[in-house]
């Protein structure tokens, strides 16, 4: 298959699945366009973008809700699935590579055990999942009881409601994962448009700053913040100058950085953030970004560390506006960083066919 009319007319298998705090659209790489640009343009038709509504496809008018994971088999010698994020935005005809998505992760390795890339264990599946967009490896452990995967569980996490499997993801490697270095500027604290900023990427490139800097507590509803646009024009501005003090060249067009507003937690949490995905506050934070955030934390001098409450033990709280996402941090002698993780749920909504519009 690779015409377009084939696609209108026989639709594309695919799993429509929730993965963290986010859902997605879950593909085999042999079921889409070899072509970039062709599988681009074919998975915006599929999403019904760029409109903001999303109105004629599967998309949730949310960037949380116009993702998509491409599967494949594994190209990485310690990988037992290929995953490629891709960002579908909701009002550009854009769709972009330029980051990864650790709460659509937490869905590829159910899918890859129900696409068939995977056998299930009994019990428990490790699932070895080479990150294309980054190229590290994550292990997720899926729960597959009696060979089969299964989505029933006791395990909660906040922003999402009732109670699912636990899908325990682990990282390690991520100092750099797009910008080549942990702290890509060489420094912990940089000054933009006045503003004291740390430019980190420990999984996901993130600018962090006080939320006080910018006028506003960090405490403030997701409505709230997305209706301010004097608030989002400094954010936009001083994104647009770290680009490239991160390596990551004129963003102008990326979904990354991400900016991150911290504040003094509220709720026993280690930091409260307000973070920016890149141009909407998001509805929680993603997975990367709480890892990127909750390491910031642990640096001297930073404006996370300033208003952070570090914990004793190795978990993270990283508080955000529906609740907290938790953060394991596993640190040597010297404090640094080795290893990274995170607890997520993830669900199968729906398995069938799509069909794109013309």
């Amino acid at each position: 298959m690779g015409q377009t009319e084939d696609f209108e007319t026989a639709g594309i298998p695919c799993l429509w699945m929730r993965g963290g705090t986010s859902k997605g659209a879950y593909f085999l790489a042999s079921d889409l366009p070899r072509d970039a640009d062709a599988r681009d343009a074919l998975l915006l038709r599929i999403m019904g973008s760029p409109d903001p509504a999303q109105i004629d496809g599967i998309g949730g008018a949310d960037p949380l809700t116009s993702k998509v994971a491409v599967l494949a088999p594994p190209s990485h010698p310690d990988a037992d699935v290929d995953y490629l994020f891709l960002q579908v935005f909701t009002d550009q005809a854009l769709v972009s590579d330029a980051q990864g998505c650790g709460n659509i992760l937490a869905g590829v390795g159910p899918a890859a055990i129900e696409r068939g890339l995977v056998a299930a264990s009994e019990g428990e599946t490790p699932v070895r999942i080479h990150m294309r967009n980054t190229g590290e490896i994550a292990v997720a452990l899926v729960q597959t009881p009696e060979g089969r995967v299964s989505y029933q569980g006791a395990a909660r996490i906040d922003g999402v409601p009732g109670h699912h499997a636990p899908v325990p993801l682990m990282f390690e490697g991520l100092a750099g994962s797009m910008c080549g270095r942990l702290l890509p500027s060489g420094n912990a604290v940089d000054l933009i448009d006045g503003v004291a900023c740390t430019l980190i990427d420990n999984g996901m490139p993130c600018v962090i700053l006080r939320a006080s800097d910018m006028g506003i507590e960090g405490r403030e509803s997701r409505e709230a913040l997305d209706g301010d646009t004097a608030l989002k024009a400094k954010l936009e501005s001083i994104r647009l100058k770290a680009g490239p003090l991160m390596n990551l060249g004129d963003v102008s067009g990326k979904s990354v950085p991400k900016m991150t507003l911290v504040s003094a937690p509220r709720a026993g949490g280690v930091v409260s953030t307000r973070s920016f995905i890149p141009h909407r506050c998001h509805a929680t934070i993603g997975v990367f970004a709480a890892v990127s955030v909750a390491t910031a934390c642990t640096l001297p001098g930073t404006p996370a560390a300033g208003v952070a409450v570090l914990p004793d033990g190795e978990t993270f709280a990283i508080e955000h506006p529906t609740g907290a996402a938790e953060v394991l941090l596993e640190r040597d002698g010297a404090g640094s960083v080795r290893r990274a993780g995170s607890l997520r749920t993830a669900r199968k909504l729906f398995d069938g066919r799509v069909f794109p519009r013309a």
